[in-house]
């Protein structure tokens, strides 16, 4: 395993981490048995971060955590994430009482002292320009609750927004073959500040594995079904905010990344990771295969400045104007 600064908070972590929104729910049939299994197998890799929120699974991934890293606290970095439990366009949302107590909840549920991240969850956009929750996180840290705080972002103007404060140490963002956007400057300039970039829906909630066919059908509880056009939450969270019949067809087009490499799917994360300013991936998982796969990334070849200009130039010219919503 290679361990990368999250930004200047001084923790190093695996360049490939994972999120735990899939084994909380909402992608589908999982298992806790195989998730628990999952989890010690990633953490036998090397595996020393990971991403959860009060809301997956309303708080059970926080739950198979504590168990998971039990014994484990001071090797482990957990992220976690709040605010979705409440109307995130209410300021009140934000406020010290109700932020503490949504901490506290957390705390209890992850059975530790305090959170390694605490992570805005992708709030209102007039939110982070009141900036009044950064005050809050101020005091919590203050209170030894969290360690750190940073973002889940939506678009590159919300990143660039958090990053005119200088305690937030880390952004996450959506960032993939199918959504370069913040190459052009959320990227650098989060590098530049110190700021670690960890690096959600890698494989565009599963497109960039090449698996899928057009009339595949997802489970009635996969919000690849429900949330399609944002019909639940941000477009953009759900294949990166592509149609899915259009997000296979444009994933066909790129199949030739996985020539010469162990899968496309690997290819695809190898191609972020290639990205020195990113700090990790977080990609979902629900068994032991899809844990191992993730991390075959880790072994795939770099990709070649001619690959990386064909990869750019195929964005620009064939995704770009397909994806919806705001990013």
């Amino acid at each position: 395993m290679n361990y990368r600064e999250l930004g200047n908070t001084g923790i190093k972590i695996s360049e490939v981490s994972f999120g735990t929104w899939a084994i909380g729910g909402a992608w589908g049939k999982t298992s806790d048995t195989e998730a628990l299994k999952s989890l010690e197998f990633a953490m036998d890799q090397g595996v020393n971060f990971f991403d959860t929120a009060d809301v997956y699974g309303d708080g059970h991934s926080e739950v198979l955590l504590a168990k998971a890293t039990k014994g484990k606290e001071d090797k482990i970095h957990i992220a976690t994430k709040f605010c979705r439990q409440g109307d995130i366009f209410d300021p009140q949302n934000y406020s010290y009482e109700q932020v503490s107590k949504y901490c506290e909840d957390s705390l209890r549920r992850l059975n530790r002292e305090a959170i390694d991240l605490y992570q805005i969850h992708c709030p209102a956009t007039d939110i982070l320009r009141d900036g009044s929750v950064f005050e809050v996180l101020d005091r919590l840290q203050r209170e030894g609750k969290i360690r750190h705080y940073g973002v889940s972002v939506e678009t590159v103007e919300e990143g660039l927004i958090c990053l005119e404060n200088p305690n937030v140490k880390s952004l996450q963002i959506i960032f993939n073959m199918f959504r370069q956007k913040p190459l052009e400057e959320l990227i650098p300039e989060a590098y530049k500040k110190g700021v670690g970039l960890l690096v959600r829906l890698p494989l565009a909630s599963g497109l960039l594995t090449g698996k899928f066919t057009a009339d595949h059908v997802f489970e009635e509880d996969d919000h690849r079904r429900f949330n399609e056009n944002g019909e639940a939450f941000n477009v953009g969270e759900t294949f990166a905010g592509l149609g899915f019949k259009k997000g296979v067809e444009l994933a066909d087009q790129l199949k030739w990344i996985a020539t010469g490499r162990n899968s496309m799917a690997s290819a695809a994360l190898r191609w972020i990771l290639d990205q020195r300013e990113i700090t990790s991936i977080i990609p979902g998982f629900k068994n032991v295969k899809q844990v191992q796969n993730n991390l075959s990334a880790l072994e795939e070849k770099p990709f070649t400045k001619e690959e990386i200009e064909k990869i750019q130039r195929y964005y620009h010219e064939h995704v770009k104007e397909f994806i919806r919503g705001a990013y």
